[in-house]
């Protein structure tokens, strides 16, 4: 009896996490909407991290590849998407015993997201983060600490922009 009911649980603990990960995925696409292109995403910052353009835009695709139905294509397309990073810079953001305890790393991306069916449904939007660090650390070491946060975190919110329905 009691192998019965741990059976019986575990089907159904299965059948909600199935069900929790498919509604998570809040992603609406049209059904006409079959192909997506996503351009190179320009670093047009005053400081450069070498890595970040070339890794935002390779995690984007993954991403939608991962969790659309949509084939990536290097022409035509239904959606296309571009963007550039505008801002890569450093700010003070705290401060203790009159020196400085922590900074800012920010991350402005301006995206750019077109419709191909439906013009009306373009856009044009700008992303902005901001990454606490330790003032004790340089630059280059909280880019390292920083870098996949940083990634991840944009992916993200580009994506849910751009295909998100709420």
């Amino acid at each position: 009896m009691t192998f019965r009911l741990l059976i019986l649980f575990l089907i159904g603990f299965v059948g909600i996490q199935g069900t929790c990960r498919v509604s998570m995925k809040d992603v609406s696409i049209p059904p006409d909407v079959k192909t997506v292109k996503v351009n190179y995403i320009e670093n047009r910052a005053r400081y450069i991290n070498p890595q970040l353009s070339p890794r935002l835009t390779d995690k984007l695709r993954q991403k939608i590849i991962n969790q659309t139905r949509l084939s990536q294509v290097s022409g035509d397309a239904d959606y296309e998407i571009s963007g550039t990073v505008t801002d890569y810079s450093v700010s003070t953001s705290g401060i203790s015993n009159q020196q400085v305890a922590s900074n800012n790393l920010n991350v402005s991306v301006r995206i750019v997201f077109r419709n191909r069916l439906d013009e009306k449904k373009n856009l044009e939007t700008s992303i902005t983060r901001n990454f606490p660090f330790s003032a004790s650390l340089s630059l280059s070491q909280a880019e390292s600490q920083l870098n996949e946060q940083i990634i991840s975190n944009l992916t993200d919110e580009i994506f849910n922009k751009i295909f998100s329905t709420w």
